[in-house]
């Protein structure tokens, strides 16, 4: 029996390519940042200092615990989307969300925050080292103009000055709006 060489190498192929494919199970990369929670009183001023409203989509990029989104629901009625890149701070989102009564109004999604689309949002919110501030930049300077942006303790380096800072406790907080 012969075997035609096209069919003999696409077989050959797939007999490499799906395992491979299976044994990744659509896993995302490993974490930039380890997880340190934002302190409540800064995510309020965070907030606050982008006037967040019942009229905002707030993505929280890097969301960990859900905080952040939940909060935004909760006290602002902002509808909300927590992105992280670790499965295990999603579960944990999502334990919290159902607690918390505005699973109507937040997601989290098991995202790379490199690779998500953030042209809905109207406000981002992040807590990431400068370098990964600063690799986001022109991701977040292309959203649309208006679109507010708030960082806990790191601003987004001399490239991009902040338009507003605040001392919470000793946190600072930075924002920007989008030109």
């Amino acid at each position: 029996m012969r075997v035609h060489p096209l069919r003999l190498a696409i077989t050959i192929a797939l007999l490499v390519a799906v395992p491979a494919l299976a044994q990744q199970g659509g896993k995302l990369r490993d974490p930039d940042v380890i997880y340190v929670p934002t302190p409540q009183d800064a995510v309020e001023a965070m907030l606050q200092m982008a006037n967040v409203t019942a009229k905002d989509v707030v993505y929280d990029l890097g969301s960990g615990d859900g905080r952040i989104p939940i909060t935004a629901a909760q006290k602002f009625g902002a509808t909300a989307v927590g992105i992280d890149i670790n499965p295990q701070r999603i579960r944990e989102a999502n334990d919290n969300l159902a607690k918390a009564g505005v699973g109507d109004k937040v997601k989290f999604l098991n995202q790379d925050l490199f690779e998500t689309d953030l042209s809905p949002a109207t406000v981002i919110t992040l807590y990431l080292l400068p370098t990964l501030n600063q690799k986001l930049m022109p991701k977040l300077k292309a959203l649309k103009p208006g679109t507010r942006i708030v960082s806990h303790s790191f601003d987004m380096g001399s490239e991009w000055p902040p338009e507003k800072k605040q001392d919470v406790n000793g946190k600072m907080i930075y924002y920007w709006v989008v030109k």
